[in-house]
């Protein structure tokens, strides 16, 4: 047990990222019934969708579960409203001003986590009150900070600026990751672009199988002045990459961005004109597997690296 086991409850301090259009009720279930714990991804729901995957998820698991919520995306008031009538004992925020909910939250018992790109906005999170801290690095998929601060340099800085629990996010995918994070400082392990390529992840077939043939440099933060974000190279890439080389404004890439587009990469489908969020780790991923086996695979190797690390003492 460490603190972040015991500040959740659950088994091994492996937590599944709430990512939009890929982290639903099945996969949430079946991280946090292998012992992790499993994040629904809000950012992609309506607040009707968001109460009816918190309640399948009830029914999947006796276990611990939480919901991540972006606070960039609208109806957040009624996706906290719907967390706190189901009782969803933990909450993950990001992209946001932790103190805009994070004692709301708390006042009906439930744990908070906000998750930061830099020290800085650890500091901050720490003073809102905030359980714990995801500390996300550039390697990371989805929304990023601008910082371009790396999980290797950002955790071990998160150590000697915080006092309260750190989570490592960003480039993990296997248990030499994480035991690499936990020795930087972390008492825990965020890891998303594993769990995308899972049988239990809502993402279309299209982009599992497409983050699994993946190789280096196939990813890239671009957006830097809209919202961060790292994207697969795709058309949509291209038409964002063209804008921004070019100086475009920020008005004329929130038009190219449009509305719907990681819907209809991720979840429908389309490789090219969607918009495909996705880590720089893809490219050592090559296997669709169930959660259970990917949650059971890294502790098993986490545990062989701690154990084989003795092999490297003089």
């Amino acid at each position: 047990m460490n603190r972040i086991t015991n500040l959740f409850n659950i088994e091994y301090p492996i937590i599944q990222a709430g990512m939009v259009w890929c982290s639903g009720w099945e996969l949430v279930s079946a991280v946090s019934n292998a012992g992790g714990l499993g994040l629904i991804g809000s950012g992609s729901m309506y607040p009707d969708i968001l109460k009816e995957h918190i309640q399948k998820c009830k029914k999947a698991t006796d276990r611990p579960f939480g919901v991540n919520v972006p606070l960039l995306y609208p109806d957040i008031d009624k996706h906290m409203q719907i967390i706190i009538e189901e009782k969803v004992p933990i909450v993950f925020t990001s992209a946001g001003n932790p103190k805009t909910w994070t004692s709301h939250l708390k006042e009906h018992g439930i744990k908070v986590v906000h998750v930061v790109s830099s020290t800085k906005f650890a500091l901050k999170s720490q003073d809102a009150g905030v359980d714990a801290i995801v500390g996300e690095g550039f390697e990371a998929g989805g929304h990023n900070g601008r910082e371009e601060t790396t999980t290797m340099c950002l955790i071990p800085s998160l150590k000697e600026h915080v006092t309260i629990p750190i989570i490592a996010a960003g480039g993990i995918a296997s248990g030499k990751a994480m035991l690499a994070a936990m020795v930087l400082g972390a008492d825990a392990v965020q890891v998303g672009t594993r769990f995308v390529a899972s049988m239990e992840s809502s993402a279309h077939d299209n982009f599992k199988n497409r983050v699994i043939n993946l190789n280096e440099g196939d990813t890239k933060l671009v957006m830097k002045n809209v919202t961060p974000v790292r994207l697969i190279k795709n058309d949509f890439y291209n038409a964002i990459q063209e804008a921004e080389d070019r100086g475009a404004s920020v008005d004329e890439i929130k038009q190219i961005l449009g509305k719907g587009k990681a819907k209809k990469g991720m979840f429908e489908g389309d490789m090219e004109s969607g918009e495909l969020e996705i880590g720089e780790v893809a490219s050592m991923i090559k296997a669709i597997k169930p959660a259970r086996g990917i949650v059971q695979e890294i502790w098993n190797e986490y545990l062989l690296a701690k154990r084989e690390i003795n092999n490297f003492m003089y």
